[in-house]
């Protein structure tokens, strides 16, 4: 008799948790999709203040993701696409360094060989300048000519790239038909992915010999101009009006990404509605680029002692740690989307962030807010709630983690000796080129870790 009741009492247990399990799912949904709704009655669940949401909270049922609705157009059909062009109002023309001009330096670099006093030129504004913005001559990156041809015909991009095979492309979710034929889906590769995406998806080849998974587009860059995967990624990333000129609007995504809104509706919201050309979300955790630095010393994401020396530099040119007086919301982006009007200004700012991530580290988010701050409000953009970038996307995990020794040094000395193979050859020279200023007593604002985030 005892056993019949053990027995009994062990599946009423197991029922029970079976039953609390589905009500934490079902709570967890309900939470997900009310949060994303714009009824009133949602919002007291939603309001972190109310004792609805700490209940929730304390219990573990509120997602660690937040997102929250975009205020997109619903009919991608219904949207009118603007006439011309945005023309600027300072910066007229801008044209690009692309050999270096004492002609002594010996090994082609593919952002070349900025020196001090050129960059600090780069950031005095003019209606025509001249600036490096890679692609130098012979210094790598080179596209096969069909894709060439291609994208000659690519006035609206979705960008995306894959660099030292760590992702297969992800197909776009909710594209309208209108997008299916405006949009160019161009995933920038190199042969390592090339390589890696072939042997795990379907590759079609088309009979001009361009290269498709799904809607994207293969462009393969040819001899990686950095010995860094992450650091190469940055070029389509950043300079993707280089890579494609003749695209007058762009929306990059990070190859992890799965795109869950279609693209119009992307320009219309983040461009077109309040007459931007350059639009990018807020980090969810960080606004000072020193708590940035100071959470990418923690994840090991670069060397630490060179990091440092980043900052010191930035700090020692005036970039103070980011305050409500500032003029945006935050210095510190989240660089996984970037929209943009491919305008002489936003072409020349984008030349001048990937200056930075050439000369110092290849952390981007590093370098933005010091490009806003040198430009002195010259340069206007429209940085977004975290939560809207949150509805943007899916996130897909890497296939694998990107790991390099460099990520693991933790003083300048492990550099000298047998330890000078680990420093780049071709990326972050201005780290072990004498600067012409005083760094000894610079002393690094103190950072309050105020996110278990990194």
């Amino acid at each position: 008799m005892k056993i019949i009741w053990k027995r009994g009492f062990v599946r009423l247990v197991l029922v029970a948790g079976i039953l609390w399990m589905l009500l934490i799912l079902a709570v967890l949904s309900f939470h997900v999709w009310s949060c994303q709704s714009s009824s009133v009655f949602f919002s007291v669940i939603c309001n972190k203040e109310s004792k609805v949401y700490n209940f929730l909270n304390t219990w573990g049922f509120v997602p660690k993701q937040h997102r929250c609705p975009i205020p997109v157009i619903s009919n991608p059909e219904r949207i009118v696409i603007p006439e011309g062009r945005t023309h600027d109002q300072i910066v007229k023309n801008i044209s690009y360094v692309m050999e270096d001009e004492d002609g002594s330096q010996s090994s082609p670099l593919f952002g070349g060989h900025q020196s001090w006093k050129q960059r600090e030129k780069s950031f005095n504004l003019s209606s025509s300048m001249k600036v490096h913005c890679g692609f130098m001559h012979n210094g790598g990156a080179d596209m096969d000519l069909v894709d060439i041809e291609y994208v000659k015909n690519c006035r609206f991009v979705v960008a995306s790239g894959i660099f030292d095979g760590y992702d297969v492309p992800h197909q776009p979710s909710n594209i309208s038909e209108r997008s299916r034929k405006l949009f160019c889906f161009l995933m920038v590769v190199d042969e390592i992915s090339l390589d890696f995406i072939k042997e795990n998806v379907t590759v079609r080849e088309d009979h001009n010999g361009g290269r498709w998974v799904g809607i994207w587009r293969l462009i393969l860059l040819k001899h990686s101009p950095y010995d860094e995967p992450r650091r190469n990624g940055k070029v389509p990333k950043i300079l993707t009006h280089r890579l494609f000129p003749q695209a007058q609007y762009s929306i990059w995504i990070d190859g992890k990404m799965e795109l869950l809104v279609d693209p119009l509706q992307i320009l219309e919201r983040y461009l077109w509605r309040g007459k931007n050309t350059f639009a990018i979300a807020q980090h969810k955790h960080h606004r000072s680029i020193y708590e940035e630095a100071d959470a990418n010393k923690r994840r090991k994401r670069y060397a630490r002692p060179l990091i440092d020396l980043h900052m010191k530099i930035y700090y020692h040119e005036g970039m103070e740690s980011w305050s409500p007086k500032k003029r945006s919301v935050s210095d510190v982006p989240e660089g996984a989307i970037i929209i943009r009007e491919h305008t002489a200004m936003s072409n020349l700012f984008s030349c001048l962030w990937f200056n930075e991530v050439n000369l110092f580290t290849p952390r981007d988010q590093l370098s933005f807010g010091y490009v806003v701050y040198r430009l002195g409000g010259a340069f206007r953009f429209f940085m977004f709630p975290n939560c809207e970038y949150n509805s943007l996307f899916v996130l897909h995990p890497h296939t694998r983690e990107h790991s390099s020794k460099v990520e693991w040094v933790k003083s300048i000395s492990e550099f000298k000796g047998n330890g000078s193979s680990m420093k780049e050859s071709r990326g972050g020279l201005g780290l072990w080129t004498p600067y012409p200023g005083d760094l000894s007593s610079v002393v690094l604002p103190k950072v309050a870790r105020t996110s278990k985030a990194g």
